[in-house]
């Protein structure tokens, strides 16, 4: 079994951290909240001082943080992972970033002498608990062969996407996806209480039709059809809409410094940036339907 440090063990990397005890790791965490740390700990994982301490005398590093600037500056500098860790040590950074943050600092890991993957993940913080997350894999082939039997252990679904920043290219590619499919779903929704429609028929004609889709069928916006979706628990997150909108930012900066058109993705930020700019601002990414339902 390894020894792990884990960096950032909030709604996502604790149940993940967890899902690490549980396959019978050693795991010593940081976080900036003493609370996520005390519920690791309450499981069996050690405390870290700092996330530097994390990093020292362990053969992996995992990390899940809100930011490119953070990974930037947890990773890079005198004080950073990449400093404090003993060579070798493999570094998997499970947040999702900006492609040219994720590329520079694996850069820098191989320049110092340490293996490293981008692995961000899809399944929200249910997939976190269950350990079923997917994981989208950008690195070499010998680092990710390295990183796959740690993410076995926190996922269902482990994919290698290409070199360095290749998983979040996918992950950002994959979201706007969700983003957009999300209010073509909710817009679906309103017009069909207007036109006299219950939910429930709805969804059962949309879900066997040509509408299909996993905002649908998994997370259904709506009450009723999908119990487990937040829609039955008043729209609490389980993927916030702060966070959809961070990811559909992520797309536009990407399709702009490379020169793709995504006239949908631009127009589901911009009704992001409406819904978390209001009643949005603490809920479920899929209660944008409520928004649309007052236009």
């Amino acid at each position: 079994m390894a020894r792990i440090g884990f960096v950032g063990v909030g709604n996502m990397g604790g149940p993940m951290a967890l899902n690490l005890l549980n396959a019978g790791h050693s795991v010593k965490v940081f976080d900036l909240s003493a609370d996520a740390v005390a519920t690791c700990v309450a499981k069996g994982a050690e405390a870290a001082e700092s996330a530097t301490d994390a990093a020292k005398n362990v053969g992996i590093v995992v990390s899940m943080l809100p930011k490119g600037d953070h990974v930037r500056s947890v990773y890079l500098g005198d004080d950073g992972l990449l400093s404090a860790a003993d060579p070798g040590t493999l570094f998997i950074d499970c947040s999702t970033i900006d492609v040219a943050t994720a590329r520079d600092v694996e850069k820098a890991a191989a320049a110092a002498g340490m293996s490293m993957v981008d692995a961000p993940v899809s399944g929200g913080v249910g997939g976190a608990a269950a350990g079923t997350l997917t994981f989208m894999v950008g690195g070499g082939k010998g680092a990710f062969e390295a990183a796959k039997p740690i993410l076995e252990a926190m996922g269902a679904n482990i994919v290698h996407t290409g070199g360095p920043g290749n998983g979040q290219a996918a992950k950002i590619c994959n979201n706007m996806i969700l983003g957009i499919s999300m209010i073509g779903v909710c817009e679906a929704f309103v017009l069909a209480e207007k036109l006299g429609l219950e939910h429930q028929t709805m969804f059962d004609i949309v879900s066997t039709a040509s509408g299909q889709c996993w905002s649908l069928t998994s997370y259904c916006p709506v009450p009723g059809p999908v119990p487990a979706s937040p829609a039955n628990n008043g729209y609490k997150p389980g993927f916030s809409a702060q966070n959809m909108l961070k990811d559909l930012h992520l797309s536009q900066d990407a399709a702009n410094g490379f020169g793709a058109s995504t006239e949908l993705g631009k127009a589901a930020m911009e009704m992001y940036e409406s819904y978390v700019g209001g009643e949005g601002e603490k809920a479920d990414f899929s209660g944008i339907v409520n928004m649309i339902r007052k236009k």
